[in-house]
């Protein structure tokens, strides 16, 4: 129950800016998008298994040292803050700089957490070729919505 309780003291906060920043749907919707643009409602499935995974890696990190501190801290408030951003704000660009900063910063959380667990870092590859994914979408968007 201990072991329950502390991964889901982990999960739970991932979840935080799609509840608390309006996911606004409509303006999705009217935003130009490439042809390779998933539907909307994609997204509602694929993140909660990368939060899930996200939260498996971090669980099984031991020794949670400076650097890999601060790459979990500047990837998890980048990757919450892209909902205001986006969505709130809606403002593609500066949901594009954000999702660079969370593409580069689950890169340094891969590196920094295949130091001390390989199975740690291995959780995060499907969430590295979102955000790769993501942020050749937001570029997309950017661009034919300029």
């Amino acid at each position: 129950m201990k072991k329950i309780f502390k991964f889901l003291t982990i999960l739970l906060p991932w979840f935080i800016g799609g509840i608390i920043f309006n996911n606004n749907q409509l303006f999705y919707k009217s935003l130009n998008k490439p042809f390779f643009a998933p539907p909307g409602w994609l997204f509602a499935i694929i993140w909660p298994i990368l939060y899930i995974l996200i939260a498996l890696s971090i669980y099984k990190i031991n020794n949670k040292d400076k650097n890999y501190l601060k790459a979990l801290i500047i990837n998890y408030f980048s990757n919450q803050i892209f909902s205001f951003l986006f969505f709130t704000l809606k403002s593609p660009f500066l949901a594009l700089i954000d999702t660079i900063i969370v593409l580069i910063s689950s890169l340094y959380l891969y590196l920094e957490s295949k130091k001390d667990n390989q199975t740690s870092a291995n959780l995060l590859i499907p969430y590295i070729i979102w955000n790769t994914f993501a942020t050749i979408l937001i570029i997309s968007i950017y661009l034919l919505n300029i």
